[in-house]
């Protein structure tokens, strides 16, 4: 960038919340609304800042108005400056009072009834100022927005052990059973294997999710394809389906008890999902996102039922057989 530039963009600093907000409105009341400025001084610095750059960026557009393809540009660029200026605000803030910051926590559905209500729980009897903004959504859906910079720590089975830009640690083994609707013919059993599943109609979530990752890895190592009957973006749907008759799926225990809709059969050999903590590589956690992670790994935390201890073995969601009490992660 030359000097020009330079100044340019010096010029146009005071300014980026402006852009932003009228990118994100198109309308001059709105953005000046958002800004807490009178209406008219937003229409001045509008003008002034086209006279700046040498090109208008905005045109009317009906009763509002619509950016030039300068003033798009411009708006693009300083919502991105603000979001950079707005996070290192934030950690200049909490490095001066860690306990009272903020944590953008992301986690897979099921999570959000007992190990993140626990989890955080444990942490704000210690730390009551620091506030939690929560994010669901699928594992894939979870890691995008990690690795973007929306969120800063998520819950997700399984790990992400084979990306360069995240760090993950296990917390907890989650057993997967075999959810079948009372009539069906796996009901009565006490356990049923995988190849037991080749041409069962399943239930499962869409693509994206771990769980079906999971699935779709248990019929593989099974030796045959499975066969789809409905697609879901949530587990508490895909029991509702099963309750329905309309399939079996493979699901966590219940940390409550079985409803008469749904009977959980147990897999042979057993089948854990391991569940962990993710943040991005190189230490750029705020302070008080630092000490939830630090929390959660630490391995005295209250997990909430249905959750145990990981087993000392290599985190993977691969499925391995390691002798006769089999366990797939």
């Amino acid at each position: 960038m030359d000097e020009s530039d330079e100044a340019l963009a010096a010029r146009l600093a005071p300014a980026l919340a402006l852009l932003a907000a009228v990118g994100e409105t198109g309308h001059v009341t709105r953005a000046a609304e958002l800004l807490g400025i009178p209406q008219p001084t937003a229409s001045r610095r509008l003008a002034a800042l086209s006279d700046l750059v040498g090109a208008p960026l905005v045109l009317p557009s009906g009763r509002g108005i619509r950016l030039t393809r300068a003033g798009r540009i411009l708006a693009a660029a300083s919502t991105r400056a603000l979001a950079t200026v707005t996070a290192a605000a934030r950690e200049v803030r909490e490095e001066i009072d860690p306990g009272s910051g903020r944590i953008v926590l992301g986690f897979l559905h099921l999570l959000g009834r007992t190990l993140v209500p626990s989890l955080i729980g444990g942490f704000r009897e210690r730390n009551p100022g620091v506030r939690f903004s929560l994010a669901q959504g699928s594992r894939q859906d979870m890691l995008r927005a990690l690795r973007e910079g929306e969120i800063d720590l998520v819950f997700v089975a399984p790990l992400p052990l084979d990306d360069p830009d995240l760090v993950s640690r296990p917390l907890a083994e989650q057993e997967l059973v075999l959810s079948a609707p009372p009539s069906h013919r796996f009901a009565a059993r006490a356990r049923v294997r995988a190849a037991d599943l080749a041409g069962e109609e399943l239930v499962t979530l869409e693509h994206g999710y771990g769980l079906r990752q999971i699935t779709d890895d248990l019929c593989a190592a099974a030796g045959f394809e499975p066969r789809i009957a409905f697609e879901g973006q949530e587990s508490e749907t895909v029991r509702g389906l099963v309750a329905a008759g309309l399939g079996v799926a493979v699901l966590p225990r219940s940390d409550q008890a079985p409803t008469g809709g749904v009977v959980e059969i147990p897999l042979s050999p057993p089948l854990f999902r391991t569940v962990g903590v993710s943040w991005p590589a190189g230490e750029r956690l705020t302070p008080a996102a630092r000490s939830f992670r630090d929390h959660v790994c630490s391995g005295r935390t209250d997990l909430g039922p249905a959750f145990r201890r990981p087993r000392p073995a290599p985190p993977s969601h691969d499925l391995r057989e390691t002798g006769d009490h089999d366990t797939r992660r």
